[in-house]
């Protein structure tokens, strides 16, 4: 019998966390623990486009930061296929994608964003979590977004469930899975147990809606 999944990220600059759990809305297990590589290892590409651009021409920086992020996007894309195929295989298919976002303000005109060096790193962190809502958009996956400090407020809110229990049970989860289980497979982890609850909270609904 098949158990549906879910599969939280947790974006870096190049990379992103990603771990799927499956099982009950209240209590999941971790089945899975992945990196999603977003930018080739031996390519000439930049891991942080953003910075790299700093000292171009408008042009050429607005070139070199979209041509990052189409390719980041492809990656993402790739690596998210993937795993979503070997959890099918065992027996998991996804029924969504759970992504922590930054705080969420606008970012400002590209001139503004190469003058500031936090704004550098803040750009950083959106180009590469928008590579992986594009890849779970590709991947017909419906996407839970989260700000990652409202991480555990947010969970006990939409699970009903104490922020500290919560928090156990991520912590628990690695015990399953073994090793590594750090604060980046912790938070991909929140992710996943929200878009696993949206996800199975919508299966329920539709069925309780559906005509006979």
């Amino acid at each position: 019998m098949s158990s549906p999944a879910a599969i939280g990220f947790r974006a870096h600059s190049g990379w992103a966390a990603a771990v799927a759990v499956t099982g009950l809305p209240d209590a999941p297990v971790a089945v899975s623990r992945r990196r999603i590589e977003m930018r080739e290892r031996r390519a000439a590409g930049p891991s942080q486009p953003y910075h790299a651009a700093v000292g171009l021409d408008i042009r050429e920086a607005e070139q070199l930061v979209a041509d990052c992020a189409a390719r980041a996007a492809a990656l993402a894309a790739t690596g998210l296929r993937g795993i979503v195929e070997d959890l099918r295989q065992l027996g998991h298919p996804v029924v969504g994608c759970g992504l922590l976002l930054g705080s969420g303000r606008p970012l400002p005109p590209l001139e503004k964003i190469l003058a500031s060096h936090p704004l550098l790193h803040t750009a950083e962190g959106e180009l590469f979590r928008e590579a992986l809502r594009a890849a779970s958009r590709e991947c017909g996956l419906p996407l839970t977004a989260v700000k990652e400090r409202e991480r555990f407020t947010h969970a006990a809110d939409d699970l009903g469930l104490p922020a500290a229990q919560v928090e156990r049970h991520v912590a628990a989860m690695g015990k399953a899975i073994g090793p590594p289980w750090r604060q980046d497979e912790k938070l991909a982890a929140v992710a996943a147990w929200l878009a696993l609850a949206q996800a199975l909270g919508r299966r329920q609904t539709g069925s309780r809606t559906q005509k006979p």
